[in-house]
């Protein structure tokens, strides 16, 4: 066996993910052997619990910072939700990463979730944005605020994309046994 025969695992891996790729899925999110590597992976568990504690996290700030700029108060604790909420928003952002590595062989911009990765990047800037303006002291209090409610309106979005993509998937689970019988017949 010469070194050009050989095959290494990370090219079969590659050559694997270029066939799901290739593969015609007929309108469906995933392939079958991309589901199966969704369904076998981790990180399909870790983001499905960090969206729901995001979610969680953003409620509370969400309420913080309305409370903020309708009374005055609470200037500390609005912020320190919005970078616990910004915090979370990367660990997810960074899981979500390796998740769609894990099912789709690319670390962001995946054909099935490009969309709701372009927002999210959005959703990213805008957060951080914040960041900068909290810790570089520059804007107003009520300017950061603003900041966030537009990062949180921009969140708000990317949740119904995906919200929107999780049922789509759920949709052509339950379509597949359909598929299959139809074909057999």
């Amino acid at each position: 066996m010469t070194r050009q025969d050989h095959v290494s695992a990370v090219a079969s891996s590659a050559e694997t993910l270029q066939a799901d790729d290739n593969k015609a899925t007929e309108g469906g999110l995933y392939s079958a052997a991309e589901r199966q590597r969704r369904d076998e992976s981790v990180w399909t568990v870790v983001q499905g619990v960090l969206a729901p504690l995001q979610f969680l996290v953003f409620t509370a700030s969400l309420v913080l910072v309305i409370r903020y700029l309708m009374t005055g108060e609470g200037a500390f604790a609005a912020d320190s939700s919005i970078v616990l909420k910004t915090l979370v928003l990367y660990t997810i952002m960074i899981t979500g990463s390796i998740w769609e590595k894990v099912v789709f062989g690319k670390w962001l911009f995946a054909p099935a979730f490009f969309w709701e990765d372009v927002f999210s990047m959005l959703v990213l800037a805008l957060h951080t944005l914040y960041l900068a303006m909290l810790f570089g002291g520059f804007g107003t209090t009520d300017q950061r605020m603003i900041v966030a409610l537009a990062a949180y309106a921009a969140y708000v979005i990317n949740a119904v994309q995906f919200i929107l993509k999780l049922r789509a998937a759920r949709l052509q689970m339950a379509q597949q046994p359909m598929q299959s019988a139809a074909v057999a017949a």
